[in-house]
């Protein structure tokens, strides 16, 4: 055997198929000769000469056969397990340096990108039914005010849900377009846009989806406590302000930072959106405050998994002020959005609740150039 270097010292590499093979028949024919030689010089006879030779070779061939047919079993049964959906499943033995050890660490990096696979696609499907979630309960909100009488059919209402069936026309897209989210291909359609109007818009659907929840759980009589109560703020300087990216990835990650800083507000609480200029050209800085408990710094690195909900100090309970749990993904889907973009978003110091910073970088270099 030849020797190899890893991080665990010298090891001892197996040899490969064809010299264990070749081996084995070398083996045989010095057996076979050197019990004829035994029985040319001792007058043993022929007969029991062979029958030793025969056995002898047998239990070599069966050794040899067992060390190849084992782990050629094993991946029988792992390739088995993994064409029924059984993504878990892994093959031994992937560190043995001959064929069979290449066999199977390929059938266990397979493994591994099927099951990232479809990993990825049970998180499409959640994340798109997270983002429809959104629309759709601010559209509701609008007619209900509409069928209530609380606010009158007037343009400026019905801007407002034409607005939200837009945005669900380009979620749907989204979904249609799977081919390319699967491979990560998911084009940005980033533009120049005014950060005032835009963020008072985002912040307008989130208090009219706040005010048309708290009227369904007080019709209810479900007890909980709504989130009508918790004021949103909005600064940005200089009013002015301008940024680049896309605004569609942009609602997805301001619109799930404040649903998650309102579901985590105390009574009558608040939650403060900051918008500044970032340190390149056209880039944006924003912050997200709320006045809640606040994230412990030893979880700040968990808090953007997904389905990450419950465990942590600044997710509450049901039945306590925006206790209703959430389904663990809108932070997730806001770094997703940021990562898109080439920013950062992060947990921040505060000395008070939890604040939450967005980098975006603005336009690239090289489309500054032209």
């Amino acid at each position: 055997m030849a020797e190899y270097q890893d991080g665990a010292g010298t090891r001892m590499r197996p040899f490969p198929i064809k010299a264990k093979l070749g081996t084995l028949v070398v083996l045989s024919v010095f057996i076979t000769t050197g019990l004829l030689l035994v029985a040319l010089r001792t007058d043993t006879e022929l007969r029991f000469i062979t029958v030793f030779s025969v056995i002898a070779t047998l239990l070599i061939t069966q050794f040899v056969a067992h060390g190849l047919a084992s782990p050629l079993a094993e991946m029988t049964t792992v390739a088995r397990a993994i064409s029924h959906g059984d993504y878990t499943r892994r093959v031994s033995g992937a560190d043995r340096g001959d064929e069979l050890g290449s066999l199977a660490e390929t059938i266990n990096r397979m493994a591994d990108d099927l099951e990232a696979q479809d990993h990825h696609r049970k998180e499409l499907v959640a994340n798109v039914s997270h983002e429809l979630r959104t629309p759709i309960a601010a559209l509701r909100a609008v007619l209900e005010n509409v069928v209530d009488g609380v606010s009158a059919a007037d343009p400026e209402t019905m801007r407002t849900a034409l607005k939200q069936t837009e945005r669900l026309g380009r979620l749907v897209e989204t979904l249609l377009d799977l081919s390319r989210l699967d491979h990560g291909a998911v084009p940005l359609r980033a533009r120049h846009f005014e950060v005032w109007p835009y963020l008072s818009g985002v912040l307008k659907e989130a208090q009219l989806t706040g005010a048309a929840v708290a009227r369904r759980k007080l019709a209810s009589d479900s007890g909980s406590h709504t989130r009508s109560d918790v004021a949103l703020a909005l600064d940005v300087s200089p009013p002015e302000l301008t940024a680049y990216a896309d605004p569609e990835r942009l609602h997805q990650v301001v619109a799930n930072l404040i649903d998650n800083a309102v579901k985590h507000s105390p009574a009558a609480g608040k939650v403060t959106v900051r918008a500044r200029a970032g340190a390149g050209p056209d880039s944006l800085e924003l912050e997200i405050m709320d006045e809640g408990p606040g994230i412990p710094r030893s979880e700040w690195h968990r808090v953007f998994e997904r389905f990450n909900r419950g465990a942590l100090p600044h997710v509450q309970k049901a039945g306590s002020p925006g206790g209703d749990g959430g389904t663990g993904l809108g932070l997730a889907i806001a770094r997703w959005a940021v990562d898109l973009h080439g920013g950062r978003i992060r947990v921040a110091e505060s000395a008070r609740g939890c604040r939450m910073h967005v980098t975006l970088p603005g336009k690239p270099l090289n489309e500054q150039l032209t």
